[in-house]
């Protein structure tokens, strides 16, 4: 199989081809590590290729049924994670640490479909920075320009599907980590509602009940075929969103109701100013909705914001201090400037200064967003915004903001992505499509955000933007299929 019919098929249609007998399975993964020595140097987006184990998974039996037999996918490096894998999580702190003896729930859920895990995804350490520049192995590149950040923390995994190494990867959000790095590579990205996929059993509310766990992709179908294989709970869970009661594949090729569209322009978390040139296309991706016969008005969920980013900042911040603690204890190496970095420092420090009243105060905050996007899904459908205040920013952005405070250094961080945050407070679905393109060429993800569990309002929405507007015929300039056309 050549590179260039590699790299343009999605995960189904890898599969297809699979399953057809057109190719082997052992092409496709020798396809995909050869994508990966000839696009991942300049990237930098995957740290760790597992060539044996995924040439040895592609002969192994499988069942021809399953959805993505014989795919090559790619796990993050935080969050869900394989058994008896390095498990680093972006830190000095864990260098060299392995993952516990038995793999979570999604990724045995993930190869149940028939996945072949070829490597581990680079991030920002402890996933906690909206641009994937971590000391421990350096910063990955944007495809599209490759002095541009690829967002963050899922930007290894989008860096890596968005240039055509692999067509799908796992991708996990507490405050936008799937939706900017999809929105900063031209891929589409769904945040799901709160534990609809599992996040067992390591956990029962990951961050506090902030972070879900889904995939990056290319094609919308690929994310519903996706979360039809992993959403719902794993034995004893806590709490979770019910999953959909049908296929989300099959309901995403349905076309949607009309429906009732809020559009919000304005920043609230925190108040920012957005680049025109992002108002402008969001305006557009507005007008290409009204234009397939939905409703537009702009309107915007109201609460006090002032709080609700403080109550962010301290859930995150204690949360990090937590995780230190216990890293530091397994590794035995001690917590300093030495083994983390400027603003994960900031969160250890800050934290300890935290009565645990305070961290209760600050989860209590967490039903106010709730309540005011539950107040707006009473009369709108749809929330449409644009996802980042700007064009794709370059990369070394985020090393110049201050870290002596954790919290100015967080709300600052967050004025490059102000829309993102308060769904993953809400606990409700929220994806980025990639409608914009700025004029510069970079791609410009546009967000919508929906009532919980109403992923299949969204997934059908997307699907049909995808089809009134493709994107899967842009490459990016540092792309698989390029790349070894120049090497031909």
């Amino acid at each position: 199989m050549n590179l260039d019919d590699y790299a343009r098929q999605d995960a189904l249609g890898l599969a297809e081809l699979i399953r057809t007998q057109r190719v082997s399975r052992t092409e496709v993964i020798e396809a995909a590590l050869e994508a990966i020595e000839l696009a991942n140097p300049a990237l930098n987006a995957i740290i760790e290729v597992y060539a044996d184990a995924a040439h040895a998974a592609a002969r192994a039996p499988v069942e021809p049924a399953a959805t993505f037999a014989g795919v090559p996918f790619l796990l993050k490096d935080i969050g869900s994670h394989d058994a008896n894998v390095r498990f680093e999580m972006g830190s000095r702190l864990t260098q060299g640490l392995k993952a516990p003896p038995f793999a979570s729930e999604l990724v045995n859920r993930f190869r149940a479909t028939g996945l072949v895990v070829i490597g581990r995804t680079n991030i920002p350490e402890l996933g906690s920075s909206c641009s994937t520049e971590p000391y421990l192995y350096g910063p990955t590149r944007n495809p599209w320009q490759l002095d541009r950040s690829p967002g963050g923390s899922s930007g290894g995994a989008a860096a890596a599907v968005a240039a055509g190494i692999v067509p799908i990867a796992h991708a996990n959000d507490a405050g936008g980590s799937i939706r900017v790095p999809a929105a900063s590579c031209g891929l589409f990205g769904l945040k799901p509602s709160r534990n609809l996929n599992p996040v067992g059993p390591d956990a029962a509310l990951a961050l506090n009940g902030l972070a879900a766990e889904l995939i990056v992709s290319r094609s919308v179908r690929d994310t519903a075929a996706m979360l039809d294989a992993t959403a719902g709970p794993d034995p004893g869970a806590w709490c979770y969103t019910p999953r959909f009661s049908g296929s989300y594949l099959e309901e995403a090729a349905r076309p949607p109701k009309k429906l009732r569209i809020a559009l919000q322009l304005g920043s609230l978390f925190p108040p920012t100013r957005i680049d025109p040139e992002i108002l402008e296309l969001t305006r557009a991706a507005a007008r290409l909705c009204e234009s397939l016969g939905h409703t537009i008005e702009e309107a915007a969920p109201e609460w006090d914001v002032e709080p609700v980013m403080d109550a962010f900042c301290t859930i995150w911040m204690t949360n990090l201090r937590a995780a230190l603690e216990a890293l530091s204890t397994i590794t035995q190496r001690a917590v300093s400037e030495d083994t983390v970095e400027p603003h994960v420092l900031a969160a250890w420090r800050d934290a300890k200064m935290t009565p645990a009243a305070r961290l209760q105060w600050a989860l209590e905050q967490l039903n106010t967003p709730a309540r005011a996007y539950g107040r707006l899904f009473q009369r709108y459908d749809v929330l449409l915004s644009p996802l980042l205040s700007t064009e794709p920013f370059p990369l070394g952005e985020v090393g110049k903001i201050p870290a002596r405070h954790f919290r100015d250094w967080f709300i600052e961080m967050s004025r490059l992505s102000p829309f993102t945050a308060p769904v993953n407070a809400a606990g409700i679905p929220a994806m980025s499509v990639p409608l914009g393109w700025s004029r510069a060429g970079l791609p410009v993800g546009v967000h919508f955000v929906a009532a919980l569990g109403e992923e299949p309002t969204l997934l059908k929405l997307a699907m049909q933007l995808e089809a009134a507007q493709p994107w899967s015929g842009r490459e990016p300039s540092h792309h698989v299929a390029r790349l070894a056309r120049g090497a031909h």
